[in-house]
């Protein structure tokens, strides 16, 4: 194992101990290099690193501090790194939103607030029969993240608000070029709400498939 790779379990071993917590401030660099047996040089290149994942937050002239480890937080990495992926894995993610959208639908058949469908159904009826492409597909981020967001699960949240970019390209292309894609997915949002407000969780589960399959689909026979 490498120095710093050494270095960073080592940190990691003091937060998931307990040793620190969420908001502790760690010892001083020379203090810490020597209570894990490390060089100053390896310790500071894997704060360096945690600090990149959000792990820990250095606070210039303050001292150096575990985040609070939200999952959003956290999660915020996995992000960076779905910007990098290339438009032959788009089909990838996809397949992976088909698998935890379906769930986090069906969750929040039983844990979203009322004002909350009353919310997504105003702006449903705000955008109106005849959107514009960018419209439907600006609006359908929208309608899935209260969603998934109404599911209770910040880890399902941060991962699905994660996954959402590389495919936004795609739901734009189907858009334009899939005669019914915007009256398919207005009436696919219409039966998702309306399983949602039934408190019917396999209704929701059902029709989130069908909703992001539709898209995976299209691609596929695109491709």
């Amino acid at each position: 194992m490498a120095v710093t790779d050494e270095a960073i379990e080592k940190i990691k071993e003091m937060i998931v101990s307990g040793a620190l917590r969420p908001g502790d401030r760690l010892p001083k660099e020379s203090e810490l290099a020597a209570e894990l047996g490390l060089s100053r040089n390896s310790l500071r290149e894997a704060v360096r690193a945690l600090s990149l994942i959000r792990i820990l937050d250095v606070r210039q002239g303050d001292g150096t501090y575990v985040t609070s480890l939200d999952p959003q937080l956290l999660l915020e990495a996995l992000s960076f790194v779905v910007d990098f992926h290339r438009d032959d894995t788009v089909l990838e993610f996809l397949a992976v939103r088909r698998i935890l959208e379906p769930a986090a639908t069906a969750m929040a058949a039983i844990s979203i607030p009322a004002e909350e469908l009353d919310a997504l159904e105003g702006k449903l009826d705000a955008l109106g029969p005849q959107p514009s492409v960018e419209e439907l597909v600006a609006s359908d981020l929208e309608f899935h993240r209260g969603i998934v967001q109404g599911s209770g699960n910040s880890v399902l949240c941060s991962l699905l608000d994660g996954l959402s970019g590389p495919t936004t390209r795609a739901r734009i292309w189907r858009g334009l070029t899939q005669e019914d894609a915007v009256s398919r997915t207005l009436h696919e949002h219409r039966a998702i709400l309306g399983a949602l407000r039934d408190r019917d969780a396999e209704a929701a589960r059902s029709w989130a498939t069908v909703h992001v399959a539709s898209v995976e689909q299209w691609l596929r026979s695109t491709l």
